[in-house]
């Protein structure tokens, strides 16, 4: 099996990489796995990803990489659909052609966050920004692909607010935390902060068995974010918290991390106002395959689907005690 990862610098690539080099000594049958960054293949350039597909032969597409400057997109419009749009058409069409599994990366982005309550995987996109509209092409671009007949399959998981090896809000927190002694964050916002370890290894259920076995799944769009929801305020003041509490010196504290409204904070580029999106779908499917396989976990995972996905704070302190412990703040 041949599994190609597109990203691989990204916070998601780092966390696939880390997986499978943990994962794949364990396996009988160990896959070929290949990384591609900006360096190996400009996904600007059609004519490059589509070289590489013909000249690989992956059998897996793990589409982990994205323009996600989503300020500057407004003025790179025509760079963030080639990236976000066109380049992952092009992924699909090589699946779709060739009997293999594709694995795209959208956002909460697509909506406009003017629902009340979580969002489905049905509702209507209506995108604010560029950035928003251009994955939302590539979503409908993959969608119209395997519409068309196909011997392969997709899946195109949604999250949000990513954090893990890189550069995120929550090291930017931390950062600025060490620096100011107070700090105003929107409050009026609603997400889930997602590890991008714990969305690799999701990733991975819904794809792989316990033996490292390619399977079937339902092609389509799910939705992938631990449990709960916060705003923005809410994430810094946790992240703050444990920092404090795990021994990091930081001259901003909880009680010093005041609330503002989004109008205060005005960018470039709106920002829906309510991110929350169910996950019963995905959860329903990995259920589904936990039981088939007549076992209460997942190699993949160390938590069960029967029992609902980990709640977003549990993650999120980990991450930052991690960072704590290694001195990384």
């Amino acid at each position: 099996m041949k599994i190609l990862v597109f990203g691989k610098d990204g916070q998601l690539g780092k966390a696939f990489k880390a997986l499978f080099d943990f994962l794949i000594p364990t396996l009988a049958k160990q896959p070929i796995v290949q990384y591609v960054g900006r360096q190996e293949c400009d996904l600007s350039n059609a004519d490059a990803i589509s070289a590489l597909l013909n000249q690989f032969h992956p059998n897996v597409i793990i589409n982990a990489s994205a323009y996600t400057a989503v300020d500057k997109a407004e003025t790179e419009a025509e760079l963030a659909y080639a990236v976000n749009a066109i380049a992952p058409e092009i992924m699909a069409k090589y699946a779709a052609q060739n009997g293999a599994t594709l694995l795209h990366y959208s956002t909460d982005y697509v909506f406009d966050g003017q629902k009340y309550g979580f969002y489905l995987e049905g509702d209507i996109r209506n995108p604010l920004g560029v950035y928003g509209k251009s994955k939302a092409v590539g979503e409908q671009a993959i969608t119209q692909v395997f519409s068309e007949g196909s011997k392969g399959q997709y899946a195109i998981l949604r999250t949000s607010w990513v954090y893990g090896d890189g550069g995120n809000f929550i090291r930017t927190i931390l950062r600025l935390a060490k620096e100011r002694e107070e700090l105003k964050i929107i409050q009026d916002q609603y997400g889930v902060p997602t590890s991008a370890d714990w969305l690799a290894k999701e990733s991975l259920n819904l794809v792989f068995n316990q033996q490292g076995d390619l399977i079937s799944f339902p092609s389509g769009i799910y939705h992938a974010v631990p449990a709960g929801e916060t705003t923005w305020h809410g994430l810094a003041s946790l992240v703050v918290q444990t920092a404090v509490e795990a021994g990091a010196i930081l001259k901003a504290q909880p009680s010093t991390i005041k609330p503002i409204l989004a109008v205060e904070y005005p960018l470039p580029a709106p920002r829906p106002m309510n991110s929350r999106m169910s996950t019963d779908k995905l959860q329903g499917v990995l259920a589904y395959f936990d039981g088939v396989n007549g076992a209460t976990s997942n190699s993949y995972n160390d938590f069960s689907p029967q029992s609902g996905f980990p709640r977003w704070e549990v993650m999120v302190r980990e991450y930052v005690r991690k960072l704590v412990a290694d001195s990384l703040v």
